[in-house]
């Protein structure tokens, strides 16, 4: 009785190193919950993978805002699509992470500079590789922060949006990729031409792709969240490039989409009926 009383507390101790194990090794991803920090701004998420580069050296930062589905006061509804599941699914992001919350409503950019303050001031941000991208109600954010300080954006994707900023004049200075499913029918992909019609519309759509994929709803683009080509080409672009010229050497096809989660050495990490 004595002997199987000590095998029972082993494995108990085994099991509560294990956890403590996990624990410690999810904490050192670098996610940190920030609520009520910055005063007038959102709550959000932000990750440092401080065990992936030189803490002396200036590092990129990379904005998600998610869609009206993660809208609310949750902060822990965040997780559940984009960088931050990605990063916790075994994809490599090769930046700062920086995810707020949205209570509801449309996206902000003076509240979200906020916020970008804020990383300025807490960590080694490189200001000339700061991206932003969403999907849904975040990419009408992207679109938005991208024409409110075209001068502060490297690079940006907007994922099946459009826009709710009158003045869109700004877009036509930044490397920008939208991306829409013409058979979206929670947000309709002519959002997304008229946005790209207003940029043509400046005389200079030099900067803009527009990939237009036919068939495709609107939850599935979500896949780029999982891709590593989506980072390459957000972080081959600085505001230090001569002329900030768009970096083409990239596409979106279905058959990319497709193997989207093989980076990942998964099929299906998400249920994609749930982005909106």
């Amino acid at each position: 009785m004595f002997y199987k009383w000590n095998i029972m507390k082993l494995r108990i101790s085994y099991i509560l190193i294990l956890l403590l194990m996990c624990a410690k090794s999810f904490a050192g991803k670098g996610f940190v919950a920030h609520k009520g920090e910055v005063q007038g701004s959102y709550n959000f998420w932000f990750y440092d993978p401080e065990e992936q580069h030189d803490p002396r050296a200036h590092f990129p930062l990379l904005i998600f805002l998610h869609g009206r589905s993660l809208c609310g006061t949750n902060l822990d509804r965040v997780k559940r699509y984009g960088p931050i599941h990605a990063v916790a699914k075994g994809a490599y992001i090769d930046s700062y992470i920086m995810a707020p919350q949205n209570p509801g409503g449309a996206w902000n950019p003076d509240k979200l500079m906020k916020i970008v303050e804020w990383a300025k001031e807490h960590y080694a941000i490189d200001e000339s590789r700061i991206y932003v991208y969403g999907m849904s109600l975040g990419g009408y954010g992207t679109i938005d922060f991208v024409a409110a300080y075209p001068d502060k954006i490297a690079s940006a994707m907007a994922i099946c949006g459009g826009a709710s900023a009158k003045n869109l004049d700004g877009l036509s200075k930044v490397p920008l990729w939208i991306v829409h499913g013409t058979a979206d029918r929670a947000v309709p992909i002519a959002q997304s031409d008229k946005v790209a019609a207003a940029i043509k519309a400046t005389g200079d759509d030099s900067r803009l792709i527009y990939t237009r994929l036919k068939g495709v709803d609107h939850g599935r683009p979500a896949r780029l969240f999982y891709m590593n080509q989506t980072y390459d080409w957000l972080f081959s672009h600085s505001l230090n490039d001569e002329g900030r010229p768009v970096n083409r050497d990239f596409e979106i096809t279905l058959d990319l989409l497709n193997s989207a989660y093989q980076d990942l050495g998964k099929e299906e990490p998400i249920d994609e009926e749930s982005y909106k």
